[in-house]
């Protein structure tokens, strides 16, 4: 029988030797493009290794999560997904549901951490010191507006789901900006129209141009 479709996705099969806010900062940044994310739930005890909760304020932002995401190679392993079967304590306390767990509400009384996210960083040519708008279309993308926190691996795991990806290299010396390098100019044209404005934080919004040849 087919779990009915909730606020929260379950994810599984995840690498289990990523730290733990490493791992959720990641799930944020490859699953805010769907919708408002409310809380990621990881946990490094023996019996959740390798498993997640994403908690999404709308279900349909679930729904497209869980259709588009599913497999998705995260950290060199697909993920498995499905609909959690409860709803999180944050879906059922706006739904006026939710019941305190009695032995274990010590513990879970933490507040919610404010999921950071992680910019990434790549680059392949191009000048560093224009932002890109007036450039002609090339295989090349620079992105801009990137956090400190940029990694490399996070760069990868958006841009080498587009066919033609090559390579992100991080700017020396530079986090807000990075390079992206694809075979051709319509594979790197189709990653720029997917990732534009993408949101790897809730502040800031990632702008892809060409970069000037």
């Amino acid at each position: 029988m087919d779990i009915k479709p909730t606020h929260t996705i379950y994810a599984n099969n995840l690498n289990e030797k990523i730290k733990k806010e490493e791992l959720k900062k990641s799930l944020y940044a490859i699953f805010s493009q769907f919708g408002q994310i409310l809380d990621i739930v990881a946990m490094k005890t023996l019996k959740m290794r390798g498993q997640a909760f994403v908690i999404f304020k709308e279900i349909s932002s679930a729904t497209n999560a869980l259709r588009s995401m599913q497999g998705f190679p995260f950290y060199d392993k697909p993920m498995r997904l499905a609909y959690s079967k409860k709803d999180s304590d944050v879906i059922a306390k706006m739904k006026g549901t939710y019941q305190e767990r009695t032995k274990e509400k010590k513990k879970k009384k933490k507040e919610p951490k404010k999921v950071q996210i992680l910019y990434i960083c790549v680059c392949a040519g191009g000048r560093a010191d224009d932002d890109g708008s007036k450039n002609p279309p090339n295989h090349i993308l620079f992105l801009n507006n990137l956090p400190p926190e940029t990694q490399e691996e996070m760069l990868n795991m958006l841009f080498n789901r587009f066919n033609g990806f090559k390579e992100v290299r991080l700017v020396p010396g530079r986090h807000d900006i990075a390079f992206v390098e694809f075979e051709g100019e319509q594979q790197a044209s189709e990653a720029k129209g997917a990732l534009q404005g993408f949101k790897i934080s809730p502040s800031n919004a990632m702008k892809v141009t060409f970069a000037k040849k």
